[in-house]
Parts: structure tokens; C-alpha cells; sequence
């Protein structure tokens, strides 16, 4: 068999899942453990206490039809610099392996390991020791690394570490909301016993196994192995001289620390997060309001688990997790966790659909963070989800971050969501803080509401978010093209036909226009521009073609209709998004833009100003309050003038920025033509701080 150090050594929790020696959520929770703290699974179950290590070590020894010695022992162990010269540092620390015993009878080497399987290093050890035969022992991979570290260089704390007692270890949905330090309970009288010499079990015949299955699709009850007694254990003649005993005071362990950022597993890598976002976009290109749901779901995800801070293999697991979540589950209703707590039908529906995800992609191996958080997205904060009934932070924070995601998603994108309507940020928001505490985290809800409208707003302020319409009947042509678009800033809607595309037009927030040419007919798309002309629904809108046709008489005949540029398909699609923003900006350069508005209960004046200041942008943003009006002029960010009522200058400006309620509309096309503020943007905000607090006093 093949060597496994350079992985987690998972082989060995599939093995104990499927005898039922390790129920399904200590399996997914001892993986999650190891693969964050880059460690082998048996470090993993023991220090979780899933098993105690003479359980764990007489299982892996019973399936290798070998024997187990236990750290305690190895730590006591004398070893002659004889037996330490047979196998080199460098070899032992490659491969794991410590000599324990040379029996110069059978010229027969024993070595400790934590893979007795290790053909290769077992080979390797027989040639480096000139012996003729090379047993292998099962030993803990910590317990290993120690007996290196102190036979070889000398370190009489080697074994310190291992032999204190065991707390419970950091589980993967740690919260980072609230980090606390665990301490552990003492170890099980059984595993601290005080025996000298090594204790070699006698081998008994491995069980027979069943298949692993990753997943089974239905699990043994869980049973906790008994604790092992061992036999009399053999005594060397010569007396121990090293002993290391338990420290007094346990080492703490800080969870507040910084875990240490694992290599991205192949399932968490970047480019299988993007083969995920194109087959996602795919699959959903024929869903009904829901096109590209997921793609938007996981965008939302990777933004809430950067601002939260959590290391590159939670964001991408977390990120294959929202990618992943609607798999199979594509029928009457959408399921999110607000729905499903609020509708019997949509909850009957979750319940036979929750695993179909995970069903579906069994053979893929996705690591375990990704599992839990699409299988526990319908847990409720107050504990009355399902499957498993979690409450607070026993739920996955995967599982707690894509329920608020997916929701917030489906109240701004779906219209058949639970509200009948498609929400602003600032009204999804409100709808998640109605149910914080009771379906959702309320930490993340928080932080959330304060990303989303937070970001959205400043998005808008900044560029004036531009919606494209891209008309094209082929999903394959126009996916990676939406995503870049996305990506650039543009807001996105789809048309296949020229049906579709008029009534998206008719609506008039279209900002641009990209269109194949050949539609439901040949040249639709040209017919479709020129109905435009004639009936006024898309006169204003910058239209490209973007299209197979290379015949000098379609381009012409294209540009008579007054098309902005006329493009050849392959494009690179970067460049293209941003020569669209360029034809956009200067449009609304030429003939006044679209504006943008919203409330001051979703973003400050004090913020919008800070904004628009660093941004630098010239525009004018106007205020209205109850039966009151006013504006504040920018020229490249610096404020130059400010009017309120009867007001004008800094004073109008200290009045505004007092307002707490009201609505606003920013002018991208104003241009300032007087000045009567000197004072800097930064001054101005201090200033109005210092008297809004002496108002509050």
C-alpha cells in the first residue's frame, strides 16, 4: 500500500465510520479538524476524545495484523545509540518510523510507525539497517515525531505536550464571534497508566470491511469502543532511564490565536471554484427568476467570510458550499432558510431535498467544511431546524453564513419570494434583522446588514451601477460574458429572444445594450434596434453587436441603425466590459445620466460625504426632509458649496449633516459653478461631529 503522511490519513475515519465506531458528525467534524490544523485524523479523534488512543491504536493495529505501542510507553522507552545508528535522522524523519528493537537472532528490526502499511519506507529502513526483516508497530504519528525529537536530538520535552491531559480540541465551526479558550478534562485512568517497557498487543486477525462509502447513505448508531485492557506487557531487562512527566499546568491552547492557513485542498482551490461558478451559471441559465442565483449567493458568501476574517480554506469551502447548495433541488419552490421555517410546504420539500447536494457530488470528494455548512443551512439559531435540531454556534458557521446569503439573495433577486416582490438591500436587510436570533445568527446578521447596504450604496455612489442587457440566444455564449460584466460593476439581465429583450427595454433602466444579431430569426437583432429607433424604448442606450457575422453588409446595415460599435465574437471579455463602461460614461458625459437615490436610513450623510470625498467625485447630492430641501456640491471630492433652506456655506452643511432621516439623489452630471466652502472635506466632518455631540450632551 501507498504511503499517507502527505495527507490527513482519512482512510482511517472512513474505516471506523463504517464499522460504527465513529458516528457521521464525529467523522465530518475530525476531518474538518484536521485538514484546518494541516494534522493526521488520529491526532484529530484523539484530541477531539473522540477515541482514547488505546482504542485507536488497537484498532489500527488490529486492521494491519500488528502490534501498538502507546506514547506513554514509547516515552519511557531506552533506547541503545546502536539501535539509533541502524536508521539515520534523516531517513526516520521522512518516513515516520522510530526503532524500538533488534532482535540479532532473527536479525529482525522493529520500528514504531503510524502507517505499519508504508511498504516503501519499510523497504527503505531494511536496506539503510542491513537487516533482514523490518516490523512495523502502530504508534501515534505525534508519539513517533516525539521519540524522533528526543533519542535523536536530545529534547527531554518531547513527549511533554502529548502526555498532559487532552482538552477538547477546537472544532471547525469554532465561532469567531466569541473565542474562547477550552480546558480539557483529565485523561481516562486507563490511558495514564504507569507500565515500564513497551506493551506489544498480540496481532489478531483484521475484520472484514465493507466498502468505504464517504457518505453512507444510511449510518450505523454510534458505540463507543471499550476501553482496551492490555496483557501483561513485555519488560526489557534493562530499567527506563528517561521519563517525562506531566506537567503540573497544562498547556493552553488560544483559539484566539490564528490557526495556521492550510494548502487549498483540490476541491478548494480556485479553479475548481470557477469550473463551479461557469457549470452553476449553466445550469441555471433556463431557471425562472433564479437565473444565476447561485453564482450571486456565492459572491455574497466570499464577501461576509472576508469581512469576517476567516482563513482561504473556510472561504473556499464556504464558497463551494453556496455554489453548491441548490443542486438538485431546482422544483416547485425555492427553499431558503427563511421560507422553509415560514411555509409547511416549502419546510416538507427541504426535508426530503437537504442532502440531494451532497448526493449528488459523493464522488467529487468535497472536504468535510463544504458538507457541513450546504447540510446544516436549514438549522435555526433558536434550535428549531433541521436535520439536527443545532441551536446557536453548534450550527456550522458555513451553515449560518449561507442561510443569511441565500436568503438575502432570494428577497433581492427572486419576485415569488416570500414578500411577492424584489427587495432593495436596505429592505432584505431589515427583513433578516426581523428574524435575527430566531433563524439567523444575530453577530452575522449584524455584520451583514452593515456589509451589504454598506457596500452597495458606496458601489452606486461610485459608479452609478450601469445595467446591461446582453441578448443573446446561446447560454454557452453569453456565461462567461455575464460574469465578467458582473464583475466590472454591471448589473445583469438576460434576454434570449427579442420578445424578452423588449420588455426588459420597455422598463427603462437598460444602460447598454449587447446583442447578437442572428436571434429567434436571422438579423432579429438588427430588427429589434431599429423598432427601438422608430417607437423610442431604447433610443437613449448604448447598443453593441456583439456577434459571428463578419459580412461587411450586416456591419454596415448595423451602424445605419446607429449602433455604438460593432464587435466580433471571440472577444476577450475583460477588455470588452471595460470599453462598455467607457461608451457608457461617455454618454452620460454628453447628454445627463442616471442618477442615483435612496434613504438616509441606509446610508449616513456623514458616510455618503467621506465616500464621494475619497472617490472624488463632481456631482451634486441633493436632500430632502419632510417639507425641507437642500444640496451638497462636490469638485473632485473636495465640498465646495452647500445649501439648506434659507442657508448657504458651512452652515447649511452643519444643518444636513444633522439629518437622520429623509431621502437623497446624487447628480452625477452636475458641474459646480460657485464656491463658498474653503474649509477641506475632513475638517467639515469633524466639525459637524463635535456638534452633534455637544447637541446630544
Amino acid at each position: 500500500m501507498t504511503s499517507t503522511r502527505s495527507g490527513i490519513n482519512q482512510r482511517i475515519a472512513d474505516r471506523l465510520l463504517t464499522q460504527g465506531l465513529l458516528d457521521r458528525d464525529q467523522h465530518l467534524r475530525a476531518v474538518d479538524y484536521a485538514t484546518r490544523r494541516k494534522t493526521r485524523i488520529e491526532e484529530a479523534l484523539i484530541e477531539l476524545e473522540f477515541l482514547t488512543e488505546p482504542e485507536l491504536l488497537k484498532f489500527i493495529a488490529t486492521v494491519h495484523g500488528t502490534r501498538f505501542v502507546s506514547s506513554e510507553k514509547l516515552s519511557k522507552a531506552v533506547i541503545d545509540a546502536r539501535l539509533l545508528a541502524r536508521v539515520p535522522l534523516k531517513l526516520a524523519e521522512l518516513h515516520g518510523v522510530f526503532p524500538v528493537l533488534y532482535d540479532d537472532k532473527a536479525g529482525a528490526l522493529s520500528v514504531v510507525t503510524a502507517d505499519p502499511d508504508n511498504d516503501l519506507a519499510i523497504q527503505e529502513v531494511k536496506l539503510s539497517a542491513a537487516v533482514r526483516e523490518v516490523r512495523a508497530l502502530a504508534a501515534r504519528p505525534a508519539a513517533v515525531r516525539a521519540a524522533i525529537s528526543l533519542h535523536y536530538r536530545n529534547d527531554r520535552a518531547a513527549f511533554a505536550a502529548l502526555l498532559r491531559p487532552i482538552g477538547l480540541g477546537e472544532l471547525f465551526n469554532e465561532d469567531p464571534f466569541e473565542r474562547k479558550s477550552t480546558s480539557g478534562r483529565a485523561t481516562p485512568d486507563h490511558v495514564s497508566r504507569s507500565i515500564t517497557g513497551l506493551v506489544d498487543l498480540p496481532p489478531s486477525p483484521p475484520p472484514p470491511l465493507p466498502p468505504v462509502e464517504r457518505v453512507p447513505a444510511v449510518l450505523p448508531l454510534p458505540a463507543r469502543m471499550p476501553a482496551v485492557t492490555a496483557p501483561t506487557p513485555v519488560v526489557h531487562a534493562t530499567p527506563p532511564t528517561v521519563a517525562v512527566s506531566p506537567p503540573t499546568i497544562p498547556v493552553s491552547r488560544t483559539p484566539s490565536l490564528p490557526p495556521p492557513e492550510p494548502s487549498l485542498l483540490p476541491t478548494a482551490t480556485p479553479e475548481f471554484i470557477e469550473m463551479l461558478n461557469v457549470l452553476g451559471s449553466l445550469l441555471e441559465s433556463t431557471r425562472q427568476d433564479l437565473r444565476g442565483h447561485s453564482a450571486t449567493v456565492a459572491r455574497i458568501t466570499r464577501k461576509t467570510c472576508e469581512r469576517i476574517g476567516l482563513n482561504p480554506l473556510q472561504i473556499a469551502a464556504f464558497t463551494s458550499a453556496a455554489y453548491l447548495h441548490d443542486l438538485g433541488k431546482m422544483g416547485a419552490y425555492h427553499l431558503t432558510a427563511l421560507n422553509v421555517a415560514e411555509y409547511e410546504g416549502h419546510r416538507v420539500a427541504a426535508t426530503k431535498s437537504v442532502d440531494l447536494p451532497l448526493h449528488l457530488t459523493e464522488s467529487v470528494g468535497l472536504i468535510a467544511e463544504t458538507k457541513l455548512a450546504i447540510s446544516s443551512m436549514y438549522e435555526r439559531y433558536d434550535g428549531e431546524g433541521f436535520p439536527n435540531g443545532y441551536s446557536g454556534k453548534e450550527i456550522p458557521l458555513g451553515a449560518r453564513i449561507l442561510s443569511v446569503a441565500d436568503t438575502y439573495a432570494d428577497l433581492t433577486q427572486n419576485p415569488r419570494n416570500p414578500y411577492r416582490k424584489i427587495l432593495r438591500p436596505f429592505e432584505a436587510c431589515e427583513v433578516l434583522v426581523k428574524y435575527r436570533a430566531t433563524i439567523f445568527d444575530p453577530n452575522i446578521v449584524d455584520l451583514f446588514k452593515q456589509a451589504m447596504t454598506g457596500e452597495d450604496m458606496r458601489a452606486k455612489l461610485l459608479s452609478d451601477r450601469h445595467e446591461a442587457l446582453i441578448i443573446d440566444p446561446d447560454p454557452e455564449e453569453t456565461t462567461v460574458l455575464e460574469l465578467r460584466l458582473i464583475e466590472h460593476g454591471f448589473e445583469v439581465k438576460i434576454a434570449r429572444n427579442s420578445s424578452q429583450a423588449r420588455k426588459l427595454l420597455e422598463a427603462g433602466e437598460v444602460a447598454v445594450v449587447v446583442s447578437e444579431i442572428d436571434l429567434e430569426k436571422p438579423e432579429a437583432g438588427l430588427v429589434l434596434r431599429e423598432a427601438s429607433l422608430k417607437e423610442g424604448f431604447g433610443r437613449e442606450v448604448t447598443w453593441v453587436m456583439l456577434t459571428s457575422k463578419t459580412d461587411r453588409g450586416t456591419a454596415q446595415r448595423a451602424f445605419d441603425l446607429g449602433v455604438d460599435d460593432f464587435v466580433l465574437k471571440p472577444v476577450s471579455t475583460d477588455i470588452f466590459a471595460a470599453k462598455l463602461r467607457q461608451m457608457i460614461e461617455r454618454r452620460a458625459a454628453n447628454s445627463g445620466g442616471r442618477g442615483v437615490s435612496g434613504s438616509l436610513a441606509e446610508m449616513s450623510l456623514p458616510d455618503m460625504v467621506q465616500i464621494l470625498w475619497h472617490g472624488r467625485k463632481t456631482c451634486a447630492l441633493r436632500i430632502t426632509a419632510q417639507s425641507s430641501s437642500g444640496e451638497i456640491d462636490f469638485a473632485e471630492g473636495q465640498v465646495v458649496d452647500a445649501r439648506w433652506d434659507a442657508l448657504r456655506g458651512e452652515a447649511a452643511f452643519y444643518k444636513m449633516i444633522s439629518l437622520s432621516a429623509g431621502d437623497f439623489r446624487l447628480d452625477p452630471t452636475y458641474k459646480p459653478t460657485s464656491r463658498s466652502i474653503q474649509a477641506s472635506p475632513e475638517a467639515l466632518l469633524l466639525e459637524g461631529m463635535r456638534r452633534l455631540d455637544e447637541a446630544s450632551a
